[in-house]
């Protein structure tokens, strides 16, 4: 992971009002063991965090500038300088959203295969002890990747190559505070375009109608469904989305187009490449069985919901039935 630039500045603002303090870095960190490790544990804990969001940039305007700077950068702007006008900026609308935390803000445009990434991030400390040389212990400081809630991912190479795309940005949602999040997407000039949950629910419920149509044997079913969720959660722990080309070809290498073809031709409106979200994937595990004529298959999260289990008497009682079926066993009834 070549890291072309990286630098951190420190925003302090105290809880008690007083107004922000900006101390800005004038040198870019060395290129060393110590900052690719920090970018390693930024990129692990990134990836990690559930609830982020996707989206593109605005037009460039007084309002969000920060693509322009981005922009200027790209094209031979120096980026210490880009640095110090951006996090400014961060700076003032933390002041305008009257928001009491600052902490260190890390910029670091790195490569990661031949695409071209750039970091935005906040980030907080956390205490802890140090035994010393001489087994007496101090108190220190060090970097709370646990606890990251404001940052965001840009895919340099996307934006510039695909600027139709509506996903080059990755962005934490963050469950603690609406108003931080939207202040910080607001820096950054982000418009949210793709709902990663919703169209990670869309994927699996393509998928459930594939295995539905192909009429697949249980175990079929079951070695299916592993080889889509290992592959989608393997993605999301590396910060990259799902393939449905390359999905297509893991769920059946005899006929790697097949599921691909399918997801086409139903017109289920995903795009090529979608956002893993991994705590919809966690939901989700099917329950497949048949016995005497009856096929019976469906998802985890049903149950409770349109599918309760009385395990005593052995039974399932069925709600929001498909229509198509309903249908059938109308016309079935004397």
């Amino acid at each position: 992971m070549p890291i072309r630039h990286s630098i951190i500045h420190q925003i302090d603002k105290k809880p008690d009002g007083t107004p922000a303090v900006l101390h800005v870095s004038r040198t870019e960190l060395a290129k060393s063991q110590v900052t690719e490790k920090l970018l390693n544990d930024f990129n692990e804990a990134y990836n990690a965090k559930q609830g982020k969001g996707w989206g593109f940039f605005h037009a460039e305007s007084g309002a969000h500038p920060f693509s322009g700077w981005l922009r200027a950068f790209i094209e031979g702007f120096d980026f210490i300088e880009f640095s110090h006008t951006a996090v400014e900026h961060l700076t003032k609308l933390m002041e305008e959203s009257n928001l009491s935390v600052g902490g260190h803000v890390l910029f670091a445009h790195y490569q990661q295969g031949m695409t071209d990434y750039l970091i935005v991030a906040l980030l907080q400390h956390s205490e802890s002890i140090t035994v010393n040389a001489d087994l007496s212990v101090t108190p220190s400081k060090h970097l709370d990747f646990g606890n990251i809630n404001l940052a965001a991912r840009i895919n340099i190479s996307e934006w510039r190559n695909n600027p139709k795309s509506r996903q080059y940005i990755s962005y934490i949602k963050g469950s603690k505070s609406r108003k931080a999040t939207d202040y910080f997407r607001d820096f950054i000039g982000c418009l949210e375009g793709v709902d990663g949950p919703g169209e990670t629910r869309t994927l699996l419920k393509a998928f459930s109608d594939f295995v539905t149509a192909e009429d697949m044997h249980e175990d079929n079913a079951r070695e299916k469904t592993q080889a889509l969720v290992s592959y989608s959660m393997a993605q999301a722990k590396i910060g990259e989305p799902i393939t449905l080309n390359e999905l297509s070809e893991l769920i059946d290498e005899d006929r790697p187009a097949a599921f691909y073809d399918f997801i086409r031709n139903k017109d289920y409106g995903l795009s090529a490449e979608i956002p893993a979200d991994k705590r919809t994937l966690n939901q989700f595990r099917r329950f497949t069985g048949r016995a005497e004529g009856m096929s019976i298959s469906f998802e985890q999260h049903l149950l409770g919901s349109k599918i309760e289990f009385d395990q005593e008497a052995g039974t399932l009682m069925l709600r929001g039935l498909p229509t198509q079926l309903t249908d059938q066993l109308k016309r079935a009834s004397p």
